[in-house]
């Protein structure tokens, strides 16, 4: 928890200190800009997003081990509405999906168990190569941004802190590549099992980013459990990565 609380304040002052080393326009007499009068119709202010992130769960037991680059792919398409008396600050409101594949070490969470728990089962025998459990949401994100050039948002520093309501669609595992004890491959088989039985149905998100034109940093840390309450341990899924945007 407190990594990630480290993250996001390094995303806010990263973002703070890109707004205040950019020069602020005047006019010919130097007085202060009056952004109202600003004409901001035909500007592109981020209508779309996609992120790429490395993904992390907090805090991580030592009974659940990891490996590898787990990750997460997000697409969002926004709506976004300037403040009238000022547009270098608005509001984005939007959809899309969220995903996010963890991968583990010689280890399988075996989703369709039937016990009270969800189990992260031992490899120590046969095993797969790569084993990964996949959670898809369709998610709502809402953003306060802030752009330092609302006129040319193209080439501006920008900054944006939310909220995302998500609605789980999908939790599975994959297997890919069955080895024997000594890792050797048995079968070449992909196993795929399903169930949402032990995880939560609803989740929030904080969100943050920061970034120039086009791309941005972003960090996102679920302030809701990944699992229901007591089918398992507290797991806070995270997000770091880089933001696409545009339209």
């Amino acid at each position: 928890m407190k990594q990630i609380a480290l993250i996001f304040t390094a995303l806010v002052m990263v973002g703070a200190q890109a707004v205040a080393q950019t020069p602020a326009k005047t006019d010919s007499s130097h007085k202060k800009k009056d952004w109202s009068k600003v004409k901001i119709n035909n500007r592109a202010n981020d209508h779309f997003m996609l992120q790429l992130g490395y993904d992390g769960w907090a805090p991580l037991p030592d009974t659940i081990r990891t490996k590898g680059f787990s990750h997460s792919i997000n697409v969002y398409l926004m709506l976004d509405f300037p403040f009238k008396t000022d547009p270098r600050f608005s509001v984005g409101l939007g959809a899309g999906i969220g995903s996010s594949n963890m991968k583990f070490d010689n280890q399988e969470p075996n989703v369709i168990a039937l016990s009270n728990t969800l189990p992260f089962n031992r490899t120590d025998s046969s095993r797969f190569k790569s084993f990964k459990l996949v959670t898809t949401y369709v998610e709502a994100p809402v953003e306060l941004r802030f752009v330092a050039d609302p006129e040319n948002s193209d080439r501006s520093w920008k900054a944006a802190v939310g909220l995302k309501v998500g609605a789980l669609l999908n939790v599975h595992t994959r297997g890919k590549t069955l080895l024997n004890a000594a890792g050797n491959t048995v079968n070449n088989f992909t196993q795929k099992e399903s169930s949402k039985n032990f995880f939560g149905g609803t989740r929030l998100v904080g969100t943050a980013r920061v970034g120039y034109g086009h791309i941005s940093l972003f960090g996102q840390y679920s302030v809701t459990n990944l699992l229901k309450d007591g089918r398992g341990p507290a797991l806070h899924p995270y997000s770091i990565g880089i933001t696409l945007s545009g339209l």
